[in-house]
């Protein structure tokens, strides 16, 4: 499809959409939380957990949208010369699909070491990190509730340096940061609903997140957004069964097993 014949860039789109896709996905698994069939915490739980209000929430993700937004904007502007010369071409399924792995790679290895130094230098843990675990319940649209600088080093950045290491075009980018999006609302849903595709495909999904946001697992699996591999590789890897808990919903309890 020809986005530029409705007189929208491509640019604009690749800004735009995927922060629609953030509040529209989001809210789909705010209507399945009503109900503790599917909860890995109780509703009671979350209220007493969590210490920072679903208001103030709110606005963290917008103020860190806004950041990402203008970054994008820029950005497009800067490799503006480079994408006008790949918009009338068609990757290839296959040139696509791999812009696309590769661009998950870097997204995950930048995430990984960046989330990874946030938790042990004590002072960017005590100043900047720990309000995203302020939410020790998870949900979905708390997933980019960040310190506006931690969203702007870890998703921003990293955002940025797999759309130039890939070589993906601003059209291939609306796809791809959608996804991402997706993939990272999903993570932090703290749902478990039987079928979810992200479950069966990723060993790194809502439970296995879930589990670094508890006080045990705060040292452990620190992957982020798509696979487990840096974890695997550095120990850090922290498996986890679910129980069914009394009352609805499933309990995430870490095995013995780490390495």
């Amino acid at each position: 499809m020809d986005f530029g014949s409705f007189g929208v860039s491509d640019e604009l789109l690749g800004t735009v959409v995927p922060i629609l896709v953030y509040w529209a996905y989001s809210g789909v698994y705010v209507l399945f939380g009503s109900s503790e069939n599917y909860r890995l915490h109780s509703r009671k739980e979350e209220n007493v957990k969590n210490l920072v209000s679903k208001q103030t929430v709110v606005k963290g993700v917008l103020l860190q949208q806004t950041i990402q937004a203008a970054v994008a904007i820029i950005l497009f502007k800067v490799t503006g010369n480079d994408s006008v010369a790949t918009k009338d071409s068609c990757p290839s399924l296959f040139d696509l699909g791999t812009q696309f792995f590769i661009a998950m790679l870097v997204l995950d290895t930048w995430q990984y070491f960046m989330h990874r130094y946030m938790h042990h230098n004590k002072f960017l843990y005590k100043h900047i990190h720990s309000q995203h675990h302020r939410l020790v319940v998870p949900y979905a649209f708390g997933a980019l509730y960040n310190h506006p600088l931690e969203g702007l080093a870890l998703d921003t950045v990293g955002g940025a340096l797999s759309f130039l290491l890939s070589g993906m075009s601003p059209r291939a980018s609306i796809f791809f940061f959608s996804f991402a999006t997706v993939k990272t609302v999903d993570d932090h849903c703290g749902l478990w609903i039987p079928g979810n595709l992200f479950h069966i495909v990723f060993k790194n999904n809502t439970a296995y997140h879930d589990v670094h946001h508890q006080l045990y697992g705060s040292k452990y699996n620190f992957s982020q957004p798509f696979f487990v591999l840096w974890d695997r590789i550095l120990g850090t890897y922290m498996p986890y069964s679910l129980e069914k808990r009394a009352g609805g919903g499933f309990d995430a309890r870490p095995t013995n097993d780490c390495n």
